[in-house]
């Protein structure tokens, strides 16, 4: 079994571009963006060229693209009880599966969303509703896979119980083409106590496979400026940060790190290189040299 660490690398000169940054860093996974994340994206679509342009840069660097995770926007509240902005939100959901669909991406991870009027029980019913509207619309073998959040606010998804009442909300026909990913950072913040120890770390992983019915299918790897509990979602370089490396250490002798993408979205020193300049990033070569030698240790 193999651990495949990946980058969310920058995508200056476009995504292939950011394929080729990310293997050069040394990564045999990936995350990317198909659209500007700052914005819903619910008429956004995607080039052909600028697949064709993907998916040759794949090849080329040896990325399967079934470990390619696309991260959707972080402005699509799909928990919120206002039904225009629900509707916009759940639009661009599935706008973003068509395109990652498009590239061969392996999944999309979301964050839920905030439950703004307080009923936390109908917000996760309304992100599940989004989930299987989009995959509705969507036909193929790319998932949605929702991510555990830091907890700040009203936001859905902090527990094990709010990812597995998502998932065990949605169509059984469309369950397969669903999962979830962790996030160290946001674990931490949100209040498990992964720098405990390795037992402590496995006991929440299996709380969180127990109640979704599945194992995490990505992990998100990052350290966190915030303390436990704190809900600041601010990520660190690993050991730099509240949670330091040791539990990295721990997550990485896990069984349920191996053949699942480990994505790595901590800080990177250059966020500008010129378009077409694969050099890898520094800060990221040392990120996975890093998790390269916890997970032989």
């Amino acid at each position: 079994m193999t651990h495949y660490i990946g980058i969310h690398a920058v995508d200056s000169g476009g995504i292939d571009m950011a394929a080729r940054r990310a293997a050069a860093a040394g990564a045999s996974a990936l995350q990317i963006f198909t659209a500007i994340p700052k914005y819903y994206g619910d008429k956004s679509s995607i080039r052909p060229e600028r697949v064709a342009r993907f998916r040759a840069a794949l090849g080329a660097v040896g990325i399967a693209p079934e470990r390619v995770i696309v991260h959707a926007a972080y402005v699509l509240n799909l928990a919120t009880g206002d039904e225009a902005k629900w509707g916009r939100a759940a639009a661009g959901l599935a706008k973003e599966l068509e395109r990652s669909t498009a590239v061969g991406a392996g999944g999309v991870c979301f964050h839920p969303g905030a439950a703004v009027d307080g009923d936390r029980l109908a917000a996760v019913l309304r992100v599940a509703r989004a989930m299987a509207d989009a995959l509705e619309k969507v036909p193929g073998p790319t998932k949605l896979l929702v991510e555990n959040t830091a907890g700040a606010g009203a936001t859905i998804g902090r527990t094990p119980d709010e990812v597995g009442a998502i998932l065990a909300a949605l169509p059984e026909a469309l369950r397969e083409r669903t999962g979830y990913g962790l996030d160290t950072c946001h674990l931490y913040s949100a209040g498990h106590d992964i720098t405990k120890s390795a037992a402590t770390l496995a006991r929440i992983l299996d709380e969180f496979q127990a109640a979704a019915g599945e194992p995490p299918a990505f992990f998100h790897l990052n350290d966190s400026e915030g303390g436990l509990g704190s809900n600041k979602d601010r990520h660190m370089l690993i050991g730099e940060g509240r949670i330091g490396r040791e539990p990295f250490r721990w997550l990485l002798a896990e069984p349920r790190s191996r053949n699942v993408p480990l994505i790595l979205e901590t800080p990177q020193q250059q966020m500008e290189p010129a378009d077409d300049d694969a050099t890898p990033d520094p800060w990221d070569v040392r990120m996975v040299t890093l998790l390269r030698e916890l997970g032989a240790s």
